[in-house]
């Protein structure tokens, strides 16, 4: 099992405005991971977003949802937790919160085929792909579980490419396999 370490943080300067209504800093917290740091960013009440191996300025890590975001990143790479339960950022649009869902569907430890996903969303093996490239929240809304059809690796949009999207799979493929014993 791999040890996740919780990086301590600083604080940030206050966001500017948005769409007319003040919006506070957003709260920040990093983590490493075997696939290297992972930032969340988010406020009280839903995660923003999550990045793979870049910083983007820690903060203090006092929001609810983040907190619990990184709980629960803790607990996945120590093989503890499969499915995520996080309140996320509504997607842009509804086909765009049917291909998430359709997304998050796929089990742990799985994979699907961008055509087979796009039959299940009633959408094209394109949309498909566009929303993995666009994806936020890589890892809990797990666009690694998509490949090409045939098998093949694929691109991946978030950390290291095909490398992290390898050892994702990899990962999930060895902790879903039942402990012998």
């Amino acid at each position: 099992m791999s040890t996740v370490t919780f990086i301590d943080t600083i604080l940030e300067p206050p966001a500017p405005p948005v769409q007319g209504r003040t919006v506070y800093a957003l709260d920040t917290a990093s983590l490493t991971t075997p696939i290297g740091l992972v930032t969340i960013v988010g406020e009280d009440d839903h995660v923003t977003s999550v990045t793979i191996g870049t910083a983007t300025g820690p903060t203090g890590a006092t929001a609810k949802a983040v907190r619990e975001a990184v709980a629960q990143l803790r607990a996945y790479f120590d093989g503890r937790l499969t499915a995520f339960d996080l309140p996320l950022a509504d997607p842009a649009t509804p086909r765009g919160g049917a291909l998430r869902r359709a997304i998050v569907d796929i089990g742990f430890g799985r994979t699907a085929s961008y055509g087979d996903l796009a039959r299940s969303a009633s959408s094209s093996p394109r949309a498909v792909g566009q929303a993995c490239a666009r994806n936020p929240f890589p890892l809990i809304v797990p666009c690694h579980r998509i490949l090409p059809t045939g098998g093949a690796l694929g691109r991946y949009s978030a950390g290291d490419g095909q490398a992290t999207k390898r050892w994702l799979i990899d990962f999930e493929a060895r902790t879903a396999r039942p402990k012998a014993g």
